[in-house]
Formats: structure tokens, sequence, C-alpha cells
């Protein structure tokens, strides 16, 4: 009686682990399915079809398999013949009923171009608005060579990343993601660092986001207010004439400085000039903010991020449009290049520079995807095609970032501005008057407010997660972490609101684990178990991971 009274299911597979049917999947899989009825067998077609006696044969035949079969033993699993297709799996009930199982056809799959998009989308981030300034860092040819081969260096590893759960034998890995593996491999060591690493990008990117949203939200003020009050003011001692003005927001402090636009006017006894009462109460570092508090921390109380899912479509919309922003002011502007391969001019930069590795910081995390790739590649319909959709989705991505950082970086005029006042965050070096611009941020500043809850409920669930073994402990946890979340973004903002710097770090953090060093022995690890591990690879695999090392020290000394 008690073995009659145990469920046949495991009730730590989901309901898409009895969906995914093929002909490479695991005996384990195919042994934890719910029933499954043919479709000839159903005698009606109404909402609850009536099962024939056929069926019910059918059932007890399965249940005669599932009690043969140990825990251990797969000699005696159910045929594949006596398990149908996805399209044709029904639940038996006991009373005599069937139900077709929800989302079992294949639509719910996605075709290989909604894949390689939805890669795209999730990889287009705050990085696209550093791009410009990473390849002045670097040097224009140096840039554009660092962007080519970072991207492929990340493609490789990210590769690394998505085959890895199927080199693990005698597993079901079908719901795994790459912390699951780190965790196989490394033990506790690798499911803690994987989870420290990730909150190092999650929480990075949270922060990269106050820092945005400040500068958007204070520009946007700015506009109205100018625009209400007929103000016509200069944003900049340095601009260039004509209709398309292009300014030097900070011409006499270091370009990566925390100098709000309105403190650089100062009167010649070194004191600030008369402030009115808009500015003193809206400061891009001393008070928005502080403002944005007030929105932002109930937002991150909430218990279900669903609600800020829907509109993750506004990230496309932001990015379609920052192209099209970019290409009108290349157009406008035209191109401004002179090649100095070595020496720095009065107005342009050597092609090769010594701060090369701030651009591949920032790469790092431009190019991140490895933590949810294979949850992503899931859901494409055709399995085969996954290695060539990820290439196509990096070609898109790479080709996006040095279409921005590249027009930007050109057209940017000089003489008669620097180039070296090409801002880590591009939209800076327009006035705040510019419509197109405004709209830009306008954009973004609401892409952020709704992307930014749905990064604290990721951080929220990884952590608490694995601090309680529950998302949502109680809300007083849930509070505390969020205060410390949005404090970080609050001192950040105020001191240091270098985006450049911010994401550099970041990515050179996460990156060294989740990049460079854990798929590079998870690599090495499988190849040696197998027998197949050869020094040209160890060496190679070896390099990579010391590459990871020499980008994060470089960081310190930039």
């Amino acid at each position: 009686m008690e073995d009659d009274s145990r469920p046949l299911l495991s009730s730590e597979q989901t309901g898409e682990d009895y969906l995914q049917r093929d002909s490479t999947n695991s005996l384990d899989l195919r042994t934890k399915r719910p029933f499954h009825v043919e479709r000839k067998n159903i005698i009606n077609d109404g909402p609850q079809e009536t099962v024939s006696a056929e069926a019910a044969v059918l059932n007890s035949r399965l249940h005669y398999y599932s009690r043969l079969m140990g825990s251990s033993d797969r000699q005696l699993s159910p045929p594949d013949h006596v398990i149908p297709q996805p399209d044709e799996i029904y639940i038996y009930s006991p009373l005599g009923t069937a139900f077709k199982v929800p989302g079992s056809d294949h639509t719910s799959k996605n075709p290989s171009i909604i894949t390689i998009f939805a890669i795209w989308n999730t990889m287009m981030g705050t990085s696209i608005l550093s791009m410009p300034w990473g390849i002045k860092q670097a040097g224009f040819t140096l840039g554009i060579f660092i962007v080519i081969f970072i991207g492929l260096l990340m493609l490789y590893c990210c590769y690394i990343v998505l085959k890895s759960p199927k080199s693990i034998p005698c597993v079901d890995t079908s719901d795994w993601e790459f912390p699951d593996v780190c965790q196989y491999y490394f033990g506790k060591v690798g499911q803690w660092s994987s989870l420290m690493f990730s909150m190092v990008s999650l929480v990075g990117a949270m922060v990269v986001y106050w820092v945005l949203m400040s500068n958007f939200l204070f520009n946007t003020g700015q506009f109205i207010y100018n625009h209400v009050h007929n103000i016509n003011v200069s944003d900049s001692e340095l601009e260039t004439n004509g209709s398309e003005k292009v300014i030097c927001p900070y011409p006499n402090t270091n370009p990566g400085g925390n100098n709000t636009i309105s403190t650089l006017f100062l009167s010649d006894n070194g004191n600030m000039s008369d402030v009115n009462p808009f500015e003193r109460y809206w400061s891009k570092t001393n008070t928005v903010p502080f403002y944005l508090i007030i929105l932002l921390l109930p937002l991150l109380c909430f218990r279900s991020a669903s609600f800020f899912a829907r509109f993750t479509f506004l990230g496309t919309i932001s990015v379609v449009y920052l192209i099209v922003l970019v290409t009108v002011k290349a157009v406008r502007l035209g191109f401004h290049l002179e090649f100095h391969w070595f020496d720095k001019t009065e107005f342009y930069v050597p092609e090769f520079r010594l701060l090369f590795p701030q651009l591949t910081g920032v790469l790092t995390l431009a190019f991140f995807i490895h933590n949810c790739i294979i949850t992503l590649m899931k859901n494409n319909k055709d399995q085969k095609n996954n290695v060539r959709d990820l290439s196509v989705a990096y070609l898109l991505v790479g080709l996006t970032y040095l279409y921005v950082g590249v027009l930007i970086f050109a057209a940017f005029p000089s003489p008669p501005l620097f180039k070296d006042c090409i801002q880590p965050n591009f939209l800076d070096n327009f006035p705040s008057s510019d419509i197109m611009v405004f709209v830009a941020r306008t954009f973004l500043l609401f892409q952020m407010i709704t992307v930014y809850p749905l990064l604290g409920y990721l951080v929220r669930v990884q952590m608490m997660g694995q601090l309680f073994g529950n998302h949502y402990p109680s809300f007083l946890h849930v509070l505390i972490l969020n205060i410390l979340i949005v404090g970080a973004g609050v001192l950040v903002a105020t001191f240091y609101p270098n985006i450049g710097s911010i994401i550099r770090f970041s990515g050179a953090i996460c990156g060294l684990a989740l990049v460079f060093v854990f798929p590079a022995l998870v690599h090495m690890i499988t190849l040696r178990r197998q027998g197949m591990l050869r020094w040209k690879t160890a060496i190679s695999h070896s390099l990579l991971i010391l590459l990871g090392v020499a980008n994060l020290a470089a960081q310190f000394f930039m």
C-alpha cells in the first residue's frame, strides 16, 4: 500500500520537462512524463474527452513499466513507441477523462529569427552609450580591432557555456543553467562564486541605471524649465556653432568628473555665480539622485515583477531610436578624422593608446549574456541551429556597437572641439535644448524606470533564494536589501557618476569568472574526462584565463 501511494512523478520536474521530446533525450527524462493518451483513443471532442477502454489498458501498461523500473535502473523504462509526440499529449484522469496538455504544441517554440533578436535585445544595454568613449580611449583604429576581437572571444566562451550541460553524462540537465554546471564541477565553491559574480554584474548594472536615470531626469527637467520660461542659455563655454550644436561639458576637468554643467560657470573670484532656486534644487548630483528614491524604492518592494516585464519592448524602441539619432547627427555633422598613429595632437587622439583596457572592460559587459544564454536557447524551435543563431546574434550586436561608436567618434567636430571631450555617455555631448536628444533621454528614462525593478527582482530572487530558501522571506528582508542597492546607486550618482568606469569594472569583475575562468576550466575538465584533452587546448584555454585576470588587473591602472 505504501508503494501504491508513492507519486509516479518527481515534484522537482516542471511541466516543460514533460513536453520536451527528442530522440536524443535521456531515459531519465522520458520516465518522468505524465500519462499520455494517443489522439485516436479520444472518443469525444469536448473539453473533457472520455477515454476509451483501450486507453485505460495503455495506462495500466505505463504503470507497470513505472513499478518495474527502479530508481537507478533505466533498462525497463517505457519505450519510445509507447510515448506519443508532444502535439499528441493528453493527461489521463482517474475519473475517465483526458485533458490536452496546454502549450504542448510546437508553437511555444521560437523560430531562429525571434531567438536571434531576443539575444540582441538582451545584450543591448547601457554599454551602447559608452562605445564612442571606449573607442576614443583605445584609439580609433585599435578600438575597432578590439571590438571585433573581444566580440569573437566572448562568442567562443558563450558557445562553451551553451554546450556545457550536454557534456555531463548520466544526469538530466534539461533545466540547468551555467551556475548549476559550475556547482556540478566545483561544488559549493562554484555555486557561491558564480552567484557572487552574477550579483556584481546585476548590481553594477543597477548602479549604472541610477546614474543614467539621474542624468536623464536632470536634463529632461532642465529642458522643460528652459522651454517654459523661454530661457536660451549656452550649456558650455566650448561648443560648436550652427544648428547642430555639440558641447564639451567639462573643458577644464577630467571628462569623467562629477561636476554638473551648471557648476562650471565660476565668477572671477572663484565662487559660483548667482544660482536661482531651480538650479539649487535641481542638480544632477546633489538632488536629482535622491528624488528618484521616492519613485523607485517602493517599486523594488513589489513581490512580483510581472507588471514591469510588459514594458521590455521599450528597450528595442530605445535602441532603434538611438541608431536613428546617431545616423542623423553623423549626416549633419560630417566626418572629422585625422590619423596620427602614436602622437597626440591638439584636437585628435592617436590611433593606438595605452588606455585600451578601458574599452576591453566595457566590452566584457557589453557582450555579456553567458548567465542566461542556455535558457534563451531552450526556446529555439530548431535546436541544431543554436550555434548558428548565437553567432548571428553576436554579429548583429557587434555591428550595432561599431555603428554607434564609429559614427559618433568620426562625426565629433574636431576642431573646434577636442576628441578627448567625448563623454562616457555620448548624449552628454549634446545640449539639453536638442529636441532629438531630449526625446532619446525621455525614452531611455522611462525604459530604465521599468527595467530597474526587474533587475532588483533578479538580485532578490538569487540572493534571498540562496540565503533563506525563499524569494520573499519577509518585507523587512526585502526592504533592507533594496535600501542597500538604492544607497549604492545614490552614492555613486552623487560622488562618481562616470558610467564608463562603472561599466568597465563591473564587466571585468563578472567576466573574470563567468566568461573566462569557469568556461575555460569546464571545457578542459570535460575534455580530460573524455580523454580528449591535448596540450594545445590546455595552453590556449589557460591563456584565456590569464587574459581575464589581466583584463581585471589593468582596470586599476587606468
